[in-house]
């Protein structure tokens, strides 16, 4: 068994399942879509739960992952085992219909002992009791032999109704060391001997709402294998968090703090708290989870906290997470390329939430250690909920903080009292406040007749049935100049918000006034309710109105909104049919579409789906809109979106040839209204979802001239002409390029003049030619440039220091192939260096860079170096 490093893992994985026909798919983002029942991503399979049950069509019949995934059910066990994580990734391979036991068993084999070279006769297998087929595929196929084949019941996999079915788990035997010495002693034995590496789920059944099950069609297989639990097996770890997965984040960790790792107990518990969650915090602020008190936000904030108290518990006193979160994001950079690229807002969002935490954090705490004093003095063991509460309403001290506090004194809370005087609080704020973000509000509609609204957008005229200052829920009378009101007609032309369309807007005329309608919206009964202010006169219940919807505007949305379903039908067909509508913007300035897709597009796809949907414009189609009862509407191969609840009749928006969706918005009669469809940019908004921003119509003609405009300024700047740019900036890179040449020339024989005066500095230790010194070079380029000189040069070892501003020193180590053999590590060497002022760093033996924060230090670090390298020759 060969070491691998935890990237190497992940790829070789990959890799392998790539080459059985499996689509490689990156990790879907932590934030589930159009998943209500998932507040986060916590397996492999969950981002495919609609390719399982067969609501939407897989890219591949046969796709593999490593999905990121984050669970918090068991975050009190956190450090204190030595596989419980809040972040961790599944590596899984999947087949919807494809292979199924006699391909994925012996896969799963082959890539555990060939291509990580795990023994073979330490790996046992469990199997469901009456799973006689798994049985034979391990013992006949594979040659597992029988005594390491353990049937369990507990191997079936099913959540409810559904597909369902027998599962395979491969375990390793970590020794009899690890073990309870029981006779009985075995996979499935909570000693911790036996170490689950994989599980192989073999959905074949549907259960049916009686319990009974019915053999599935097409069978599906659904594995993962933990990349945390490979990694501590096959670098020969006792835990996880040994790993080169974690441990580097614990190393920086006992750093910042001046802890020791495997010193205390308790001390080591809080290393690992604050390097598991650094990666979770990481992760989900990466993939757009921002801290707040509800949902995944609160998830997110509840760790983000809880690792800042481990901080405290370690003696950092400071902000330290962002340093931590970078130390993850160069660890895990290269394969999640979206925390390199969102690096600097990650780090910004965890300075603002530590910066405000540590504030609460301080006072809480001493409010908190004031109780526990108090009960102490009065043999009390329980904070009382309303004391708890107080921590967390005024002070912002979360409860699970107070928990955790409290049981490390052997004390309690009261959390049914907790919750108690938290649901007290959220009635008393419903009643007291005036929401207007979230309007419209439950307005009060049961003096309504509300079966006699009507919607009629051909209509000119209506009735006040009700009005209501804006954002309040009881009834008024009238409403005068001035007044924000909620306007309900027994008729109106005006087309309510939904679907991502923006509601229409316009004007109410009366006898007595003028209401200015700034949003058109749709209560949950379906009552359509018209939000403005009155422009002038007066506005009661019983009044006549006429209306005047801005049309303009109201054209420009439907060309958007007929434009984004020939979008979404251009998509399916370049890209495929998993492409899925994920969120819309629909408005009179241009049109936003979001998309499940797993890569960004080509030019040439960006393209081709342009065409296709300007190509639907010139046809000139008629845009047939009806009301169909829900099945029919699905016989005509009306697209639903995914996700969305729809009634037994339906609006069905077909334009015949192109594009057929359920859609209650609005849209033009004739696609050639549209004008001309132009695609602004494509870009990504998560892990699997894709945006595309584009205009059309009166949008498209401006951005036409804007583009125009733009190009004839350029050309002005060039001293060129429009039909003559691209020539003028060829000529002139060509000149740049000219210039960089020259330049670089120069740069050389500056930095030969440099390293021939370095090299008088040289000093012989035990045998070994070294040279340390502090060089002036522009940057790291002509740095290593110095140093591969100076190291043929000297034949021995090389460590330059270059400051390139206070801040910032870089540092260069370089060893020949006989300075290494005496004992020589430039990775060591330059860490060592580094440290000195203030940074850090490694590499190979060989060759290393690394980062320092301190140039007055430089000096000092130069002393030291010699000291390492003095200590390292033999």
């Amino acid at each position: 068994m060969k070491y691998l490093t935890g990237n190497e893992i992940r790829q070789k994985y990959l890799d392998f399942f790539k080459a059985h026909g499996h689509l490689v798919l990156p990790s879907a983002s932590l934030i589930p879509h159009d998943d209500p029942t998932l507040l986060l991503i916590g397996a492999g399979m969950a981002p495919f739960k609609p390719f399982f049950t067969g609501k939407m069509k897989p890219p591949s019949p046969r796709i593999t992952t490593c999905q990121k995934c984050v669970r918090t059910d068991d975050i009190e066990n956190v450090g204190r085992t030595a596989r419980h994580h809040t972040y961790f990734e599944m590596l899984g391979n999947f087949s919807f219909g494809d292979y199924f036991k006699k391909e994925v068993i012996p896969w799963a084999w082959e890539f555990l002992t060939k291509e990580l070279e795990l023994p073979a006769d330490k790996l046992w297998i469990t199997i469901y009791p009456k799973d006689d087929e798994a049985y034979h595929i391990w013992h006949d196929v594979v040659g597992v032999p029988d005594e390491r084949i353990v049937r369990l019941e507990d191997n079936f996999w099913q959540i409810g109704s559904g597909p369902c079915g027998p599962d395979s788990e491969i375990h390793i035997d970590l020794g009899a060391d690890k073990g309870c010495g029981e006779p009985t002693c075995g996979p499935g034995c909570d000693c911790g001997r036996f170490l689950e590496l994989w599980n192989l789920v073999f959905t074949q059944f549907n259960q049916n709402a009686d319990g009974t099950y019915t053999p599935l069609k097409h069978k599906n297989i659904d594995t993962g294998a933990g990349l945390e639990r490979l990694a501590s097996v096959i670098q020969g770890k006792p835990s996880n968090f040994e790993t080169d997965l974690i441990f580097p984040i614990i190393e920086l960790a006992c750093e910042l703090s001046h802890k020791k790792y495997n010193a205390d107990a308790k001390t080591d518990i809080s290393l690992k708290v604050v390097a598991d969650h650094a990666r979770s915090l990481t992760f989900m602020i990466g993939d757009g989870i921002l801290p707040s008190n509800e949902g995944r936000g609160y998830v997110l904030r509840r760790v983000l906290r809880r690792a800042i108290r481990h901080g405290r518990l370690l003696g950092i006193r400071g902000k330290f997470l962002a340093a931590l979160a970078d130390k993850v994001i160069s660890m895990y950079g290269e394969h999640y390329t979206e925390l390199v690229e969102k690096k600097e807002f990650i780090d910004k969002v965890i300075d603002m939430e530590e910066t405000s935490f540590l504030q609460t954090l301080s006072q809480g705490t001493d409010l908190l250690n004031e109780k526990i004093a108090a009960m102490k003095k009065e043999n009390k063991t329980v904070l009382s909920g309303d004391d708890a509460f107080k921590l967390y309403d005024t002070f912002g001290f979360p409860w699970e903080v107070t928990d955790e506090i409290l049981q490390e004194q052997g004390m309690t809370m009261d959390k049914e009292g907790f919750d108690k005087a938290m649901a007290s609080q959220k009635e008393r704020a419903r009643k007291a406040r005036n929401d207007k973000e979230g309007r419209p509000v439950m307005y009060d509609t049961r003096s309504l007749h509300l079966e006699g609204l009507t919607v009629d957008e051909a209509s000119k005229e209506g009735v006040v049935a009700a009005l209501y200052q804006e954002g309040e829920t009881t009834p008024i009378k009238e409403g005068h100049t001035g007044d924000s009101l909620a306007i309900i007609l027994t008729n109106t032309a005006f087309h309510a918000e939904g679907g991502g369309q923006l509601g229409d807007t316009g004007r109410l005329i009366s006898d007595a006034g003028i209401f200015d309608v700034e949003n058109t919206k749709k209560l949950p009964d379906g009552t359509t309710i018209h939000l403005g202010t009155v422009e002038s006169g007066a506005f009661s219940v019983g009044q006549a109105v006429t209306f005047e919807v801005n049309l303009d505007r109201k054209a420009d949305i439907a060309r958007n909104h007929t434009a984004t379903h020939l979008l979404h039908a251009a998509l399916k067909k370049v890209l495929g049919g998993h492409v899925n509508q994920a969120g819309s913007y629909v408005g009179p300035d241009r049109l936003r579409f979001d998309f499940s897709h797993f890569s960004p597009l080509t030019a040439e796809e960006v393209s081709r789906v342009e065409d296709l949907v300007n190509e639907a414009i010139l046809d000139a189609v008629d845009v047939q809109i009806s009301e169909e009862d829900i099945d029919k509407a699905k016989e005509m191969g009306a697209m639903a979106l995914f996700g969305e609840k729809y009634g037994k009749i339906v609006r069905v928006v077909n334009v015949p040839g192109h594009s057929m969706e359920l859609c209650g918005g609005v849209h033009v009669s004739n696609t050639s209204r549209i004008g001309l469809f132009k695609i602004l940019g494509e870009s990504s908004v998560g892990a699997g979802l894709r945006r595309i921003e584009a205009v059309t119509g009166h949008g498209a003609l401006l951005y036409t001239r804007e583009l125009e405009a733009l190009l004839e300024d350029a050309s002005q700047k060039v001293k060129g002409r429009p039909n003559t740019l691209l020539s003028r900036i060829e000529a002139l890179q060509d000149e740049l390029k000219a210039e960089k040449h020259h330049a670089a020339e120069l740069e050389q024989k500056l930095v030969a003049a440099a390293a021939q005066s370095a090299g008088d500095k040289v000093k012989d230790v035990k045998g070994i030619p070294v040279l340390i010194d502090e060089v002036k070079v522009d940057d790291v380029s002509a740095l290593r440039s110095m140093g591969d000189q100076l190291r043929d040069k000297t034949g021995g070892i090389v460590v330059l220091f270059a400051a390139m501003a206070p801040q910032k020193v870089n540092i260069l180590t370089m060893a020949s192939k006989e300075a290494v053999a005496k004992g020589a590590h430039a990775g060591k060497i330059v860490k060592a260096a580094a440290q000195v002022l203030g940074g850090n760093g490694g590499g190979r033996p060989d060759m290393a860079q690394a980062g320092g924060k301190n140039s007055g230090k430089i000096a000092e670090a130069m002393a030291e170096t010699l000291k390492v390298i003095e200590n390292m020759i033999q």
